[in-house]
């Protein structure tokens, strides 16, 4: 009777553990929303989380000086160019953007729009890579407007963590 219960209790944990380990990342939409992101993500037990460091953009112009906004491109432009960098490193470590749950993006003022970050233009970078029908998965989120970033021509950094499948 004592090697039975064993091998129930073993059966019993392997169970457990494949059915933990089989559980999917669940989104929760923001009710009554067409906004490409997640009100939340819930992770399951046993899944691994990668934290990506901020990126920034690459140069675009490389004849502007690299202390420049036009040696990155405007926010529109910096957003893709981060946002490919990042698809890049994940796609390294056998991960893609599908597997992103949460970000953080840090936006600059821009004189262009009163000093105020240009939402707008992140936006439309950011909706190339999230909330299309090649990559419907949308992660948790934040925008910050911050003073600066470590380049004056700087005008978005990007941090992400994925959650591998």
């Amino acid at each position: 009777m004592h090697k039975r219960f064993r091998h129930a209790l073993l059966l019993a944990l392997l169970t457990a553990t494949a059915t933990a380990q089989g559980q999917e990342v669940k989104r929760y939409k923001i009710p009554d929303s067409d906004f490409p992101i997640s009100a939340a993500v819930e992770i399951p037990a046993g899944k691994a989380t990668v934290y990506v460091s901020g990126n920034v953009p690459p140069v675009v112009d490389a004849k502007a000086a690299k202390d420049s906004v036009a040696a990155y491109g405007d926010t529109r432009t910096q957003t893709v160019g981060v946002l490919t960098a990042i698809d890049k490193q994940l796609k390294g470590m056998g991960l893609g953007l599908g597997d992103v749950v949460k970000m953080q993006v840090f936006l600059v003022g821009d004189e262009a729009h009163g000093g105020r970050m240009d939402f707008a233009g992140f936006m439309a970078g950011y909706r190339q890579f999230f909330g299309t029908k090649e990559q419907p998965k949308l992660p948790a989120r934040s925008a910050f407007q911050v003073a600066a970033l470590g380049n004056p021509g700087y005008r978005v950094e990007i941090e992400v963590i994925a959650v591998r499948p």
